[in-house]
Formats: C-alpha cells, structure tokens, sequence
C-alpha cells in the first residue's frame, strides 16, 4: 500500500464508484455514513489511543479521516465489538455498516490499494433480532375493508398484490402494466428492470381507477408528477396498526407466497433480492407446518 491512501480521499472515489453502479442517493449516504464512523474510529486509535475513544465518539468534529484504510481483521472486530457495546444500534443498522465496510474493502482490495481484504478474516457477530412484525393474509385483507378511500386503499393493496417497494409502487406508469399478461414492470435498485405478477381483481382495481388514461404516473402527487414515498407513508401511518410499513406489507407479500409454493427462488426473484440470503429473512414456518413435520419425521410421534 502507497502511503497516504487515507480514508479521506478513498471513500469519495468509493462513493463515486457506487454512483456509476446506479445505486440510490440514500444507499450511498448510508454506506458512507458506516465506512467514515470506521474511519474516525481508526484515526482516534492511531492518533488519540483507546481511552479517547468514548470522548470522541460523542463529538466526531474534532475527529479527521486522514487516516489509511489499510487496516487487520482484529482492528475491526475491534469496532464491532465497541459499537456493539454501546447498545446505540439496531440490529438492521449493525448489518448495514458491517455490509458497508465489506464493499469498501472489496473495492479497495480491487483497486490495488490494499493487499489483502480485511473483512475476510472478520468475524460476522450474531446479532439478536426481534421477530419482524408482519401481518398475515386475512389481516391485510380486514386492512383493506377498512379503507374508504379508493386510491390508499389501492396502494396498500398494490403493494401487498406484488411484493413491489415503495419507491417501485411510486415510480410506475399506467404504460408499465400489460393487463392481458397480468404484469407490471418495475425499476428496482440499482436501476434494474423486473417483471412483477398481479392478481386480476387488483388490476380491474387499477383500470377503474386510472379511468381509461393509457399513460402518466398510475399515482399522481403534486404538480401531476409520480406520488412521493413520503406520501405513501402517511398513508400506512393513517390506516395501518402501529410498527406496519410498506415494508412490513411486503413481507407479508413473501411469507404468504413462499408459505403456500414453498419455492424460495420464485420469491427471491419476484422481490428483486440479488441475493437469497436477503430473502431468507422474509420467511417464516408457521405452526402448523411444524407440526405437521414433527408428526410426519420425528421418531417417538411414528404411529
């Protein structure tokens, strides 16, 4: 490594490679955000020592990142560890920044400045998450009957119809939907185009309620433009219970589909997961599968 590859310099060629990627603003700030959290890190234990690290962390403006990214797998345990002990993190928010620092590194690793990948010799710490509040069919569906208005009740049923994310839902166009091959073409991260399925009686939905137009947002916001996602949270936070997102919506869209076809890359495609891992996260074995499995398998329950 060439001295003076500082975490200064690196993670705005970082940033400039994940926009050439077509990876959303929000996404780019977010890995950002982790990978310069790791750098302060690494300044103030290079700089300042361990013990300054509490009176730093609380006040990053003294804090610099004129620092080199080439760094040990034990140093980043290290911060894991230390983040982790503050207790100031969500479990999502844990994965993000350990996902952030791996394509950092994966990059770095590419571009020849360091030799080695650090994050390879890390250990992944297993982090408690809270079961994923989700609502099963019958309960969207009493969401729905509760719903006057035509176009929320649409959105939150588009989204549950699909599986689409909010920033899909907002961005698709009358033109989009084929209603004979009951499709819809959706951009999702990345830029990436996918072909999402939907049910006839949603589609009818659709057609009533974009009256005839055959092209335009199918959700209109202000000025005639598509809706907002901000929108379409208010709308989730006006019908929905408590802790139920967009999000949430589509997780019930995956445990319903993968529950009943029990084909995890249908669903891993259908949700546009690069990777299955991610959508493995979704699923869920109800009750009555297991015991119907452990009736079935284990040996003292054979008759």
């Amino acid at each position: 490594m060439m001295k003076g590859d500082y975490f200064s310099d690196w993670l705005k060629r970082f940033s400039h490679h994940l926009r050439m990627r077509n990876y959303s603003y929000r996404t780019i700030k977010s890995y950002e955000g982790s990978v310069k959290k790791f750098g302060y890190y690494l300044w103030i234990r290079r700089n300042e020592g361990e013990d300054k690290l509490h009176m730093y962390w609380s006040d990053f403006s003294k804090a610099r990142l004129d620092t080199e990214v080439d760094t040990t797998p034990v140093m980043i345990n290290d911060f894991l560890a230390y983040i982790m002990a503050l207790r100031e993190y969500k479990p999502a928010t844990l994965h993000r920044i350990i996902s952030s620092l791996s394509s950092f590194y994966r990059y770095c690793f590419k571009q020849g400045i360091i030799e080695a990948n650090p994050m390879t010799g890390v250990d992944r710490p297993k982090i408690k998450e809270q079961e994923l509040k989700y609502l099963k069919h019958n309960q969207v569906v009493r969401l729905l009957d509760t719903i006057q208005d035509e176009r929320d009740r649409l959105i939150i049923r588009t989204i549950y119809s699909t599986g689409v994310r909010v920033s899909e839902l907002c961005s698709i166009d009358i033109d989009d939907i084929d209603f004979e091959d009951h499709t819809i073409k959706v951009k999702g991260k990345g830029g990436k185009i996918r072909t999402v399925f939907v049910d006839d009686e949603t589609l009818e939905q659709i057609d009533r309620f974009t009256a005839g137009k055959i092209s335009g947002p199918v959700f209109v916001g202000q000025m005639g433009k598509h809706i907002s996602p901000r929108t379409v949270q208010y709308i989730f936070n006006k019908y929905a219970p408590a802790g139920i997102t967009p999000h949430k919506i589509r997780h019930s869209y995956a445990s319903e589909l993968y529950r009943r076809s029990k084909n995890l890359r249908v669903v891993q495609e259908n949700l546009g997961h690069s990777s299955i891992k991610t959508t493995e996260v979704y699923l869920h074995t109800d009750v009555d599968e297991r015991r119907d499995v452990y009736r079935k398998y284990f040996p003292l329950s054979d008759k």
